[in-house]
């Protein structure tokens, strides 16, 4: 075992004999459940039913029970919100319910017989968009809901609407594949003579979204599925509208199409890396995130970087329940030992000690620039922002704008400045070691957003670290 600058590399047979353990480790979870785990995360405009669709789900798979739908709806009626109480389900904290909206990233779990399924209700309202990276973040899949009814289609779609701004995100934040859950085709403004729903809308909207998404850098034949549904009422959910509603609807019900999607496959053998949402004290320091790559179990001693802090794992839970090992794409709460709780902020990955998460202040990456602000129009070396990226989010500055891309070409081009809608390339420096990955190695540690006075300005994954500050390093 070689040691260089404090971090261990694995010798060939060190790894020979860690790839037969998680070999043998991956049996036994899937000898206790085969069935994967995918993150959902419903965005879309603000009043456009996604804490109402959410808790239709949770209440068609019975995540809750008659009683409880009752006690909500009941509440929903004292407040004259009738038709909020689906909502109520996902939205638990006082003012959420007073302004029918979702503030924190709300979090529910659901299973159909080949999948299980964790919800992220990520919020729709404006100022709330930091909320909704934490979220999408974390996803898998994302499910874009959209109001068929009159008028909230075209508010959320409109320039500053949140439909835009959070199906951009989702591409960035790693969501690659999209449903798009056209909802509420049951209302009144939108439906045909006899109640049915209106094939015609649907079109319209179908037809406006997908140059839009295609422009997201969504492909409208893979990465795109369109279906038509009704929250508050359930249907299309679990199960088929039927012909008498909607006879030009030929595809599956909204469960089927979620089970038939495949996910990008995270290596169970790679080396671990679980970024730190959040942390607490209960017997020892817990620490929870999403598990992005590697297995873990317990007993494993790992690392916590930045602060290069040596742990080991007393317990794992996956989602509420306690289990021996946990393959990645897990939500994770890890109890570990050899480090306090208020050592560790959010941000910090937990990851294996052969080749640790670089921990790094400054990077190369791609970035294409959205939109910049109107008294701040060129990006450029100096240029000042907010870096997120996976659960970090830092002050950063532009260092050095390297090159501009060309759109057509892809030639790389010597310049001074960008401006909005350019793709570039560019260094990026922050103040204290973060940790980051090449997207290339794992995805999910390598892309970011930058946002300026709460605007999303431009999006990137990182392309190369710093090969000194610890850990595998891409070749310069």
């Amino acid at each position: 075992m070689s040691v260089e600058d404090d971090v261990l590399t694995e010798t060939p047979a060190q790894r020979e004999a860690r790839h037969a353990e998680v070999k043998k480790t991956l049996g036994e979870i899937d000898a206790e459940d085969p069935r994967e785990h995918l993150n959902i995360v419903f965005i879309g405009h603000v009043d456009a039913g996604k804490s109402t669709t959410a808790g239709q789900i949770l209440f068609l798979t019975g995540g809750v029970d008659d009683r409880t739908i009752e006690k909500y709806e009941r509440e929903a009626k004292e407040k004259n919100r009738e038709s909020w109480y689906m909502a109520y389900i996902m939205d638990t904290n006082e003012e959420e319910r007073a302004k029918g909206k979702t503030v924190e990233v709300g979090r529910a779990y659901f299973e159909t017989p080949k999948k299980r399924y964790t919800i992220l209700d990520a919020p729709g309202h404006k100022s709330f968009v930091p909320n909704m990276i934490g979220g999408a973040s974390q996803a898998d899949i994302g499910v874009l809901i959209i109001s068929a009814r009159k008028g909230e289609f075209e508010t959320g779609f409109e320039r500053g609407g949140q439909t835009r701004e959070h199906a951009q995100l989702a591409k960035t934040l790693g969501v690659t594949k999209l449903v798009v859950a056209i909802n509420k085709m049951d209302d009144p403004s939108v439906v045909e003579a006899g109640d049915k729903w209106s094939k015609e809308r649907y079109d319209e909207i179908e037809g406006k979204l997908t140059p839009f998404l295609r422009g997201c850098g969504y492909n409208p034949k893979k990465d795109l599925l369109f279906i038509p549904i009704s929250g508050l009422m359930g249907a299309n959910m679990k199960d088929k509208v039927p012909a008498d509603k909607c006879s030009w609807y030929t595809g599956p019900a909204l469960f089927e199409l979620l089970d038939s999607i495949e996910s990008q496959g995270r290596d169970a053998f790679a080396p671990f890396r679980m970024p730190i949402m959040d942390k607490y004290r209960d017997m020892g320091t817990v620490v929870m995130g999403k598990s992005e790559a590697g297995v873990v179990k317990k007993g494993d001693t790992l690392m916590v970087m930045p602060n290069k802090a040596p742990v080991k794992v007393l317990t794992v839970y996956r989602d509420e329940v306690e289990v021996n090992a946990a393959r990645p794409g897990e939500n994770l709460r890890l109890r570990l030992q050899g480090v306090e709780e208020e050592d560790i902020s959010a941000g910090f990955v937990v990851s294996s000690r052969f080749n640790p998460v670089p921990a790094v202040t400054q990077f190369e990456a791609q970035v294409v620039i959205l939109e910049l602000l109107d008294h701040k129009p060129l990006l450029t070396g100096g240029y000042k922002a907010v870096l997120h990226i996976h659960s970090v989010v830092e002050e950063c500055e532009v260092t050095k704008l390297v090159a501009v891309i060309d759109p057509k070409t892809k030639e790389k081009k010597k310049a001074k400045f960008a401006k909005s809608g350019a793709m570039c390339i560019a260094r990026i420096a922050v103040e204290k070691p973060i940790c980051v990955e090449a997207f290339d190695n794992v995805p999910q540690l390598g892309r970011f957003t930058l946002r300026d006075e709460g605007k999303t300005i431009a999006i990137g994954k990182v392309l190369r670290v710093p090969k000194r500050g610890g850990g595998a390093a891409q070749a310069e």
